[in-house]
């Protein structure tokens, strides 16, 4: 497999959340914004032309007063890109929490809790609307000894956040080797390889145990990933476990919720934020007393 990227400018100053929102392709591995431009990196074995007519077709919807925004496209070796969106990554505050690059020092207060992420990858910094709604979610909701189980983990800032936050330990489970090489790695250089197992495999590969422990469990996947896993998530629910659900696009919320629904469980809460939705599932009896 090819380890080069595609570097897609859109020279144009959108927003480069609502851009990712409509286009709601998960194969896009970064995107940030630049000078009045937006760039979206995918992997070379990943982009299409049909990707580039959907992109032109989603710009021009965003920007109709603009005529025909100019898109270029250019390869770049995979270490340039690693280097062009390290770049792009500036400490980043989220209620308490705050989650910066080692190389960007900053004054904490002293409530604040800090998160050291070098990006080798664009994946789990914070930045994207369904991980921060979840960061201000975990300062809400962390009790303090909880087992947490991060379903498609990324690079494990959520697990990361929820264990400094109070919680006893988190398993992360990431199906992407190279995800689990960073998160792996993220989880070292913040000190936490006690309280953090990350497990390179899916859901079905944790044994029933490991599973059944868990007291939160964070799902920021995808629609259709959600859809997939829906029984096994409910499964620890209906358990006792409460279930955070993220990576929606708003216009899908509906069918999840119908879904979860359909096998016990229902919506205690939701947030939306840039055209994604955030929600907490329950089984019935645990709604009592949940905000």
């Amino acid at each position: 497999m090819s380890n080069d990227w595609v570097d897609v400018c859109i020279q144009e100053p959108l927003d480069a959340g609502e851009l990712l929102s409509r286009l709601d392709d998960a194969s896009v591995q970064g995107a940030w914004e630049d000078q009045g431009m937006v760039h979206l990196y995918w992997p070379e074995d990943q982009w299409s032309e049909d990707r580039l007519a959907l992109l032109r077709l989603v710009v021009s919807d965003l920007a109709p007063s603009c005529g025909d925004v100019a898109v270029s496209v250019k390869q770049i070796p995979s270490q340039d890109w690693n280097e062009a969106w390290a770049r792009s990554v500036q400490p980043l505050r989220i209620g308490r929490l705050v989650i910066r690059p080692s190389w960007e020092m900053i004054t904490l207060d002293p409530d604040d809790i800090e998160i050291v992420l070098d990006p080798k990858q664009a994946f789990g910094t914070g930045h994207h609307a369904t991980t921060r709604m979840l960061l201000m979610w975990l300062q809400q909701d962390i009790r303090g000894g909880e087992m947490v189980l991060d379903v498609g983990a990324g690079s494990a800032i959520l697990a990361m956040a929820a264990v400094k936050l109070g919680a006893a330990s988190a398993i992360g489970v990431e199906i992407d080797p190279a995800a689990v090489d960073c998160a792996r790695e993220y989880v070292a250089q913040n000190g936490l390889n006690d309280q953090i197992d990350i497990v390179c495999g899916t859901l079905a590969d944790l044994s029933q145990e490991r599973r059944a422990s868990a007291d939160l469990v964070l799902a920021n996947l995808d629609r259709q990933t959600v859809l997939n896993l829906a029984d096994d998530l409910a499964g620890l629910a209906m358990q006792g476990a409460r279930l955070v659900v993220s990576g929606i696009l708003v216009e899908q919320q509906i069918e999840i919720i119908d879904h979860l629904s359909s096998l016990g469980l229902v919506c205690s809460e939701r947030c939306e934020e840039e055209g994604w939705v955030a929600m907490k599932f329950l089984k019935p009896e645990s709604c009592d007393g949940e905000g």
